[in-house]
């Protein structure tokens, strides 16, 4: 009995230091990727007809998903150039020279207590050897016009908790969601910022490449996305949480609510996108149902988290 018990005991001590060593290096990952911090840095400098425009974005790089982008635009005598009129347009292009865009600020605004143009882009892809992405900036000074382009770098996006998503509605328009917020989530009731966006058809014949006409994107207005958070691993048997709200869009034209993770592991965010009028664009109802050992179901619209 004592050698049993002793066994016992050196198992169990096993298992607990496992399972502590495990969640020790699956935090460790998380703070690679995950930070309160955020840093705007320049991704790359441009110059024209005397002035300097700087790109900066978070850790100066591009994700996959949500990006803003600050502009600081400078004169010869290195002061901030405050009334410019700015326009941005990224571009992908394939290796059959199809091009494409993604939800954008085409008009970028001043932003007087920043001394920066505010724009965002949210690339639905990252580079590759057979597409890249380009940089259209068409700036209006004094009544001087300069347009510029630059071609950026798309990186995959490490932090799940800023992960998008793409779809077409059953009205048959290209719609996008992309989470912004929390970048790094707490065991707690957390507030959830989404960006919504579509795509508009062009209404009129292509101009000269490239045609802002033919790549024009706007916020959603006046949806709801209901929201219904589970954990989708068979081990946790897609359980939910209380206190959640649905996402409704707040005066800035992002959508805000509240999700509360009762632990950390994997989450999927099922939703269900209603428009203005209460109509279901996406989604469908999961199943309350508990359910351990099996995997469990998802919206046909959701967002898998990680942290």
């Amino acid at each position: 009995m004592k050698i049993f018990n002793l066994l016992l005991g050196v198992v169990l001590a096993t298992v607990v230091t496992s399972c502590t060593l495990e969640k020790t290096d699956y935090e460790a990952e998380l703070s690679e990727v995950a930070t309160d911090e955020y840093v705007f840095e320049q991704a790359f400098l441009l110059t024209s007809n005397g002035y300097q425009i700087s790109v900066e974005v978070l850790n100066g790089t591009f994700y996959k998903g949500y990006n803003e982008i600050h502009l600081f635009i400078t004169d010869e005598n290195n002061e901030t150039v405050q009334n410019a009129t700015v326009t941005f347009l990224p571009i992908r292009l394939d290796a059959n020279e199809d091009a494409y865009s993604c939800p954008h600020a085409y008009e970028v605004g001043y932003q007087a207590d920043n001394q920066y143009y505010l724009g965002y882009a949210v690339f639905d892809e990252v580079s590759n050897t057979n597409a890249t992405w380009e940089f259209y900036l068409t700036v209006t000074i004094a009544n001087e016009t300069f347009t510029l382009q630059h071609g950026v770098t798309v990186a995959s996006q490490p932090n799940l908790n800023l992960n998008m998503t793409s779809f077409t509605g059953n009205n048959g328009v290209q719609y996008y969601i992309a989470l912004i917020a929390p970048v790094s989530p707490g065991v707690s009731e957390n507030e959830l910022i989404a960006g919504i966006y579509q795509y508009n058809e062009p209404q009129v014949p292509i101009g000269n490449f490239p045609d802002p006409t033919q790549f024009s994107f706007s916020e959603v207005q006046g949806a709801t996305l209901l929201l219904d958070p589970r954990m989708p691993e068979p081990s946790m048997g897609n359980h939910s949480s209380p206190n959640n709200e649905d996402l409704t869009q707040g005066s800035d034209g992002l959508y805000y609510g509240v999700v509360n993770y009762t632990m950390t592991g994997n989450w999927t965010l099922n939703f269900i996108f209603q428009n203005e009028g209460g109509a279901v664009i996406k989604g469908t109802e999961v199943p309350t149902d508990f359910t351990p050992g099996i995997t469990g179901e998802k919206s046909e619209l959701h967002i898998d988290i990680l942290f």
